[in-house]
């Protein structure tokens, strides 16, 4: 196991750590036993403190400021090419925050960013899907700094031990005015997280309508399921953009994901290819979803989705 240092970015709310730090943290423990964490927030000591007895980690390394409070990309690449140049490697998760960070981070140190990576060889090589995932590439960095995103799906999520790792504050001005704040717009779900959910259901462009959406609605509830969607579906309108998976969009790998009205184009199953178990209802029988799911159920959706969850409120009052 090398002694080189490794920086792993966490992605955080400032009240929540999110899972796929702890899928990171799993990857960096193949290359390194100094691994150390860094939080980069504002009123962000809560983040840190869950932190504390996660399996691998050296140390955890918080910034707090106010000029970090909403992880803009500008502010954040600055700090991270500054505090990254002692360290050996930087690695973040391949979702919209570590996408958004840390190629920024690699263009000011000068050297290559390696995204999605889902396999360490060793110390230098790894393992990246290309092609929508059709191809896996082996790349090799002789970089002296190596900034890596990783597929958290590719990786268990790193556990836990009593032992209480070391926090240490590290004060840090930002200078950078590239951008601003204008505003934020959450949507309150009480749905579990996409891409962190044990089920998904997903909708496709066969639903027709956002209207129709509502079908999947009731059935993810009754499952305690996430909602996803097709780019498809996205682009017609359905549902907003932040539901779809996909090469274009969110990657995930729960234990049961369920596809309604979904083709199954390359580009969609790059992003949900790794669920454990995958049922398909499409009313085309030729539909390439079918080559991919461990189960497939012919029909029309708009008889199948009532009937199920009809079924499933049965289950449940029978409970």
């Amino acid at each position: 196991m090398s002694s080189k240092p490794i920086l792993v970015l966490a992605e955080h709310d400032n009240e929540v750590l999110k899972k796929v730090t702890y899928q990171v943290i799993t990857a960096a423990t193949q290359l390194s036993e100094e691994i150390t964490l860094l939080v980069v927030g504002q009123a962000c000591d809560k983040v840190a403190e869950a932190a504390r007895h996660i399996a691998g980690l050296k140390r955890i390394w918080i910034v707090d400021d106010l000029a970090f409070q909403q992880g803009l990309a500008e502010n954040m690449a600055a700090l991270i090419a500054e505090i990254g140049k002692v360290f050996s490697y930087i690695l973040a998760p391949a979702t919209t925050y570590g996408k958004n960070i840390l190629p920024r981070a690699a263009a000011l140190l000068g050297v290559a960013q390696i995204s999605e990576i889902t396999q360490i060889i060793s110390a230098d090589t790894f393992v990246r899907p290309i092609y929508a995932g059709n191809v896996q590439a082996t790349v090799q960095s002789l970089d002296d700094i190596k900034v890596i995103t990783v597929r958290p799906t590719a990786f268990e999520p790193a556990g836990t031990h009593q032992h209480s790792i070391p926090i240490e504050k590290i004060v840090r001005a930002c200078g950078c005015q590239l951008s601003s704040l204008i505003a934020i717009q959450n949507v309150l779900s009480k749905r579990p997280e996409l891409g962190a959910a044990r089920i998904v259901v997903a909708g496709g462009r066969g639903l027709l309508s956002a209207e129709n959406f509502k079908l999947l609605e009731d059935i993810a509830d009754k499952l305690g399921a996430a909602v996803g969607a097709s780019r498809a579906a996205v682009d017609a309108g359905f549902i907003a953009n932040n539901y779809q998976i996909g090469q274009t969009g969110k990657v995930v790998a729960p234990d049961l994901y369920i596809a309604v009205g979904i083709s199954g184009a390359i580009q969609h199953v790059a992003g949900m290819k790794e669920s454990k178990v995958i049922v398909a209802i499409n009313k085309d029988a030729d539909a390439p979803i079918f080559q991919i799911a461990d189960y497939g159920l012919i029909g029309d959706l708009f008889q199948i989705l009532p009937a199920l969850d009809q079924e499933l409120a049965s289950q449940i009052d029978k409970k």
